[in-house]
């Protein structure tokens, strides 16, 4: 062979600069064990169909177990010419067992079903590893919200004062953001579980081969049941950046919020100084590098989603060399995806919340409005568009007194309708667990939170 592994229909050497151009070795390589496992349980099926025989099969995986701990003592010799890691894999092969078994590996088979089997192969794995990291996160959470079921805070919307919540309310909205990823990778996941593997180029084999043995050996469900579908699919890979994107939108934005609440203007929270950094030139700075950064990569990872569908957007089919840009972007971003969670879950591990100064902030912003308009529309029969009327000339009493409506005295006097049970009303522990419905603020369903999360992570 003069030149590569496909070079017997070409008469003259290939460029160089075709050669750095066309190689994705570089990038590949991160799927040498793939690789390797999706040989074995290919040649293993070739035996058992009698393509193979059993001293041959033998040769091939004792090779391949070879090439495995070369590749990871790092003695492998990678070379640019090979192009790609499973061009690199097999040429090894051969040197080790000789071109006359080693060539009997690619028997029934096509770089095209051998690169989507291993990056799949890939994909599932990091699939697995990202449920289990944010299966930590919500641990994690869920220690702050046992904690905290009765640590009082303002809610915001329009980042406005709302209403009352605890804490732990607060936190578990975002235990319940990522139990939705990890229930999204799950479905994705399922959607990836048929192997590729077998279809060869594009239209299958001619052999007499038996492709659910190799998906069933590489622990597939199934297989993929058109061939031209599976070689050109790329749907597991842009499927798993949809997800990682949809996690990162999550933890943007409780970065965001870190950030804000560790802040002066809060000080609700102060993060820990091993996961702080300071300035080169304000001594007294305490940043919060972490959050900032978790919320910066998230636009990368949006482009690797972007870049991607771009890629395969208006592809004929079946494969193209298009197709060879799919995986820089996906092994960043979950590359980007494992190291932010674990950084973000070690982080939050050692998060101080500061009770006393989330209770001060409960007092601004007349958190207690809806309590009192609520109590109008259940004790006075009153329409609650009237009510909020009412409660409205309220809070601008309290603000021309400069006052929170918590302290205004006396309410009677300002408004008759309302008696001395509606001084109750203003109380905050009373406004959290005033709320009834389910999902609510109130400890006891806050208690209902957790053990929905609990049972959740025990499945």
């Amino acid at each position: 062979m003069k030149n590569s592994m496909w070079s017997g229909r070409f008469s003259g050497a290939s460029n160089e600069l075709l050669k750095q151009f066309n190689a994705s070795l570089d990038i590949d390589k991160t799927l040498y064990k793939q690789d390797i496992e999706g040989s074995i349980a290919h040649a293993t099926m070739l035996e058992n169909c009698k393509i193979l025989q059993k001293n041959e099969l033998d040769a091939i995986i004792k090779g391949l177990r070879e090439i495995e701990k070369e590749i990871e003592s790092k003695r492998f010799v990678f070379d640019i010419k090979d192009e790609d890691i499973h061009m690199a894999i097999e040429k090894r092969l051969s040197e080790l067992i000789g071109f006359e078994i080693g060539g009997k590996l690619h028997t029934a088979r096509s770089r095209n079903d051998q690169v989507a089997t291993d990056f799949k192969l890939f994909v599932r794995q990091s699939n697995q590893e990202l449920q289990f990291l944010l299966k930590e996160l919500i641990k994690t959470l869920l220690i702050h919200a046992k904690e905290h079921k009765t640590t009082l805070m303002p809610s915001f919307t329009h980042l406005q004062h709302a209403q009352i919540v605890s804490f732990s309310f607060y936190i578990l909205a975002y235990a319940f953001m990522f139990l939705r990823d990890i229930k999204r990778l799950k479905s994705s996941f399922d959607l990836a579980d048929f192997s590729p593997l077998g279809s060869c180029a594009c239209a299958g084999t001619s052999y007499a081969t038996n492709s659910l043995m190799s998906a069933k050996i590489l622990n597939f469900k199934d297989i993929m049941p058109n061939a031209m579908d599976a070689v050109s699919d790329r749907d597991f890979a842009l499927d798993l950046l949809y997800d990682i994107a949809v996690i990162f939108t999550h933890t943007s934005r409780l970065c965001e919020e870190l950030i804000l609440f560790s802040s002066s203007e809060f000080s609700f929270i102060t993060l820990s100084d091993s996961f702080s950094t300071g300035s080169s030139i304000m001594p007294q700075k305490k940043n919060p590098d972490v959050c900032e950064l978790i919320r910066g990569k998230t636009g990368r990872i949006y482009g690797n989603l972007i870049s991607l569908l771009t890629t395969m957007k208006a592809l004929p089919l079946a494969y193209n060399k298009d197709m060879q840009e799919d995986k820089d972007g996906v092994f960043d971003s979950i590359k980007t995806a494992k190291d932010s969670l674990i950084i973000l879950n070690a982080m939050l591990k050692e998060l101080t919340i500061h009770k006393e100064n989330m209770l001060k902030a409960c007092k601004k912003g007349h958190l207690l409005a809806t309590d009192l308009a609520d109590f109008l529309v259940k004790e006075k029969n009153i329409p609650f568009r009237k009510a909020h009327f009412i409660v409205g000339e309220l809070v601008a009493e309290a603000e021309k007194q400069g006052i929170d409506i918590s302290e205004l005295k006396d309410l009677s006097k300002i408004n008759p309708i309302f008696d001395e049970k509606a001084s109750h009303i203003l109380d905050f522990e009373f406004s959290l667990n005033s709320k009834k419905s389910q999902g609510s603020s109130s400890v006891q369903s806050v208690e209902k939170q957790i053990e929905i999360l609990e049972d959740f992570l025990k499945s």
